[in-house]
């Protein structure tokens, strides 16, 4: 018999509130939809769904139901805070990225805290929903109320998987992470790749103890530095300062342009920079080939790795504790300013360059990541209006969105990204410049990807890893290579002509093999054409990097000339 509590229908009531709270995507989804047929199908999945959370609340057995109550309340959570911070729904890809990528989970909880605080505030209602007890009574044994769950997940990983990973927009938010997943483990449980291999070719022998600098710079455009474009910032590599009179030895730079960076989020670029991977095999490469630490290693150079964007030991861009375990000496800037953490970086790698061993130094710099406001010092405040300071102080790349106006702000956002990149890119290399010796170094540096600064006035405020709606801005990285002006062992000027806003990330790998004295034709065999040669490179980025479960990789072209460019100087063009 019931009692007059309950008739009101409390625990459904509360369910009801946390489900519904994601009504704009439901509403969105219907936008979408563009036929009857595929409305209905939506409607039935989605109130079948649905009827499976209201039964599983009815479960009696109050251990297997509270069990069934956190469940959802974490896979609630975690879809609906990722759909509060970035305006999107999580595809399967961009679940898998956020997998692989858990040195950012400590900031990022920290910097959306007001996102999660509301994402756990209609969860609570989702977890009090199933976890009340009711005195209701149905007909139907209970195990059927304690397997629909279940089943329904496994059917929904079978639509899913059917679908390559799509299918799961917009339905009750506790069920599609759980169905990604069980995607993500069975790749994870049927990856044919096998172990990751050693190095299987030779190095050349050398006696000199020259090092490989590789400095990966963070969300740079190409475009916006003064040795690609008539409206770039000054970055001081115009002019060789050694030119000048100082006591530096003489350097020389071979600029190779705007380059098509792998894709446009941070993590996918630098793990296929670290493992070399093409545009053919970058998966199996990733999954199986060696680091190019290890590269580095076998060649005689001890390894050297500087993070400016993380503190604490953590990790980043899927590095795993086993490659951290090549690395001879990890260097993180731990208790400094974010807007000094470039500068020490220099001064790290200008102190290495005279030290006279050989060492393969990668770079992960602090760049320009949106917060861009206090990424800078005050005497660098040079164009103007520029955005609020003091608020991202310690925040070097999760930063809130929230209040930025994209109408009003982003002609503050060109400006500060400016001063940014005067810092950041400018400064850095005048360091460099007055106090490392290039003669005993050879120095390749490109950004990780682009940013899109809505120059044109489209709207959002994502600058970037927008996934297939990319825009060629996001994917446009500059790339060079400094070296002694008197001295080097490759010509990296023999084929600049042709290479020229032409090249992109998958020809930096073989490039750095070959500045390891790894046999030319081995290195091409195995990963295509360097930059002292022709590289026909197709001058595209992935916009589908984790294409999964049979969906093809999504290449786009990028064509110079369609660049949105600051409003001031529209008419003026990228060099060519």
């Amino acid at each position: 018999m019931q009692t007059k509590s309950d008739k009101f229908y409390i625990k459904e009531l509360l369910l009801f509130i946390g489900i519904f709270s994601s009504y704009p995507a439901i509403l969105n989804r219907f936008q979408e939809i563009d036929s009857f047929k595929s409305v209905l199908i939506y409607l039935i999945l989605y109130f079948s769904l649905l009827v499976v959370a209201v039964t599983t609340s009815y479960i009696r057995n109050n251990s297997i139901r509270l069990s069934y109550a956190l469940i959802y309340f974490f896979s609630f959570v975690f879809l609906d805070v990722y759909s509060r911070t970035t305006g999107e729904f999580l595809t399967y890809a961009s679940f898998i990225s956020m997998m692989k990528a858990t040195g950012f989970a400590t900031e990022a909880i920290i910097q959306y805290a007001e996102q999660l605080f509301y994402s756990c505030v209609f969860g609570l209602f989702v977890l009090a929903g199933i976890a009340l007890p009711s005195k209701k009574q149905f007909r139907a044994p209970q195990f059927v109320f304690i397997g629909m769950p279940v089943i329904s997940v496994i059917l929904l990983s079978l639509l899913m998987f059917s679908r390559g990973g799509d299918g799961g927009k917009a339905l009750p938010s506790m069920f599609t992470p759980l169905a990604y997943n069980n995607l993500y483990l069975y790749e994870k449980l049927n990856n044919q790749q096998g172990d990751r291999k050693t190095v299987q070719i030779q190095p050349g022998q050398t006696s000199d103890n020259k090092d490989v600098v590789f400095i990966i710079d963070e969300s740079i455009r190409g475009d916006f530095l003064d040795i690609n474009s008539s409206y770039g910032i000054n970055s001081n590599l115009q002019i060789p300062k050694s030119e000048h009179g100082t006591k530096n030895k003489p350097w020389k730079i071979s600029n190779f342009g705007i380059a098509a960076s792998v894709s446009t989020c941070s993590s996918e670029v630098n793990v296929t920079l670290r493992y070399g991977g093409t545009r053919q095999a970058y998966q199996k490469i990733i999954d199986t080939y060696p680091s190019i630490w290890a590269y580095a290693i076998k060649a005689g150079f001890k390894t050297v790795y500087i993070d400016s964007q993380r503190t604490g030991g953590k990790l980043q861009n899927e590095m795993t504790p086993d490659e951290k375990k090549l690395i001879n000496r990890f260097i993180q800037f731990d208790n400094t300013p974010i807007y000094q953490r470039d500068i020490l970086a220099a001064k790290e790698i200008a102190a290495l360059s005279n030290n006279q061993v050989k060492e393969f130094i990668l770079v992960n710099k602090m760049g320009a990541h949106f917060p861009i406001h206090d990424k800078y010092p005050d005497n660098f405040i040079i164009h103007k209006p520029a955005l609020p300071r003091g608020q991202f102080l310690n925040i070097s790349d999760t930063g809130d969105r929230q209040g930025f106006d994209g109408d009003n702000d982003w002609p503050k956002y060109w400006n500060s990204y400016k001063n940014t990149l005067l810092w950041n890119v400018g400064e850095f290399f005048s360091i460099l410049e007055e106090h490392a010796d290039f003669s005993n170094m050879t120095l390749l540096y490109t950004s990780d990807h682009g940013q899109n600064l809505h120059l044109n006035g489209s709207p959002g405020v994502t600058t970037h890893c927008s996934g297939e709606d990319a825009g060629i801005e996001e994917a446009v990285v500059p790339l060079f290579i400094m070296e002694g002006k008197n001295k080097s062992d490759i010509n990296w000027n023999k084929s600049i002509q042709s290479n020229f806003n032409q090249s992109s990330h998958f020809n930096i790998f073989p490039s750095l093999l070959l500045m390891m004295n790894y046999k030319h034709d081995e290195v091409i065999k195995l990963y295509g054409n360097p930059l002292n040669e022709k590289v026909n490179d197709p001058y595209t980025f992935n916009t589908r990097f984790n294409a999964r479960l049979g969906k093809a990789p999504i290449w786009k072209k990028i064509n110079l000339s369609k660049l949105a460019r600051p409003p001031q100087l529209l008419t003026q063009q990228v060099s060519n």
